[in-house]
Order: structure tokens, then sequence, then C-alpha cells
């Protein structure tokens, strides 16, 4: 339904009209009415609520603004009070869209930082990754994890931790982990028993060290033990580095985390991954 404006000698438009040419709600522009920032100012004979060319005007104004995520009450001063200074408002307007196209680069640096880790788990150059895990570090483990684990829970949270990290964050991991297998070497060559107060002390802070990677339970923990010790001769490399640390380590290891869990109430037997 609309009328002739008869100052105009255009249509007046119901708020559904008016609504469709701005592509707002209908409650919008009601809610605009409630707070007197744009009200309809004519009335038809069945009294529906109308507004004129000027009132559309004053919307397209007010859509513009709100393009530029201005308050409703910045709004409307800036429309209604003819003290008010246009330029100061847009411009401080501006600086406020210029803070937030900043805050959505920092985002979207974020986000391909998160993308690429997903891919490849490590952020880091090849250069630093030597640097940091060693001249036998082999970049291209990365993207056989991806290849093996890349679908998993754990996956995702290794990838998403890592691509917080910087690399001296990545240094300090690596030094943590070096510092804790040593130590596990030395109580191998010492005798220490799976399942005596040391041992079990060894095997808390490995799970701890872990899951600086991702949340590592008792049971996921049993698991590791042995895809470490079932790996010999895979190529897969796990017990390859444990036993260059020291000979017996892998086994003991295993050894050392099953009595573990089980004096946490967790079978061996049945552990599973999660």
């Amino acid at each position: 339904m609309n009328n002739r404006d008869n100052d105009t000698g255009t249509q007046s438009l119901t708020v559904g009209e008016a609504a469709e040419i701005l592509g707002v709600t209908v409650r919008t522009l009601h809610h605009w009415d409630q707070i007197g920032l744009a009200s309809p100012s004519e009335r038809a004979w069945s009294d529906y609520r109308l507004y004129t060319a000027t009132d559309l005007q004053r919307l397209q104004r007010i859509m513009v603004y709100r393009e530029l995520d201005m308050p409703l009450a910045e709004i409307g001063t800036l429309l209604d009070d003819p003290d008010a200074d246009a330029v100061a408002s847009l411009t401080a307007q501006k600086e406020r869209i210029l803070e937030k196209v900043a805050r959505l680069a920092d985002l979207e640096r974020g986000v391909d930082r998160m993308i690429e880790a997903h891919r490849g788990g490590v952020l880091l150059t090849t250069e630093q990754q030597r640097e940091i895990f060693g001249d036998r570090w082999d970049p291209d483990w990365t993207r056989q994890a991806h290849q093996k684990w890349g679908h998993t829970d754990q996956w995702s949270e290794y990838a998403e931790r890592g691509a917080q990290r910087s690399p001296e964050q990545w240094a300090q991991l690596q030094g943590a982990r070096t510092d804790l297998e040593g130590r596990l070497g030395n109580a191998v060559r010492a005798g220490v028993l799976p399942g005596s107060d040391a041992a079990d002390a060894l095997v808390d802070e490995h799970r701890e060290v872990f899951s600086n990677f991702f949340t590592l339970s008792v049971s996921m923990q049993v698991c590791l033990g042995r895809m470490y010790e079932a790996s010999a001769g895979t190529g897969a490399d796990f017990a390859e580095h444990y036993e260059s640390v020291a000979p017996g380590l892998t086994a003991w290891l295993r050894q050392a985390i099953d009595a573990r869990a089980r004096a946490l109430g967790v079978d061996p037997d049945t552990a599973e991954w999660g």
C-alpha cells in the first residue's frame, strides 16, 4: 500500500516497502522508530504509517552511517544536532574502522598460520627445524605424519598449538624433551626398575612434556609406548631414536609406562587411544 507524497509527487511507502528498498528488516525500522531515530511522518486513511521521500532520504543516510559501524545514538546526534561536526564524527569513525581493519588483518594472518599448521604441523623453515631439532631431523617427517594422522583430533590440536608457538618456544620445548630423554637413558643405564618411584616420576614427566603437543591421557600414553616398541625395524624411527639415547630404552619405557598405568587404575592390555 502506498500514497502519493503531496509535496514531492512521489509515493509514500509502508514500513514493509521501505524495508525492502533499504534491504533491512521491518523489525529494524520499527526499532529505529521506537528510539526516535527515524519515524514515518505520514498516516494513510487506514491508519497505516507511511514513509515520505524525505523520510526515505533520512533512512538512506542512516544506512550509510551504519555501514561505517557508527552507533545509532551518534547517528541520531549527527542528523539532528545543528551544531554536530560531521567531519569530526566521520574522522573519528574512520580511525575506528582502521583499527578494525588492522585487527582483521591480524586475524587473517592467524587463520593463514592455522591453515599452514594443519597442513604442515611445524611452522618453521628447514634451517630453523634443523637448528632446533638437530641435524638428523628430516623436515619430510611432518608431511609423513600429516598423511598418517592428519584426520585425527590430536593432529588438529598439535597443529593449532604449533601455530601459536615461536621458534624460541619450539627450542625451549625441544630442550625439555632432550633433557627428559637424557634422564630416561640414565635411568636405564642405572638399572632403575619400571614401577619404582623414580621410573613413575619419569613416566609422569614424559606424559606432561608430550601434552605440550596434544592432550595425552594415561591410556594414550600406553598406546604411545607400544607404538614406540613396535616401530623397531619399520622405518618409523621411534625405536631407533630411543635406542640411540640408550640401548634398551624403548622396551624399558614401554614397561615403565605400563607399570605406571596399572598404578593409576588403567589396564595396559585394554588401553585405547583417545
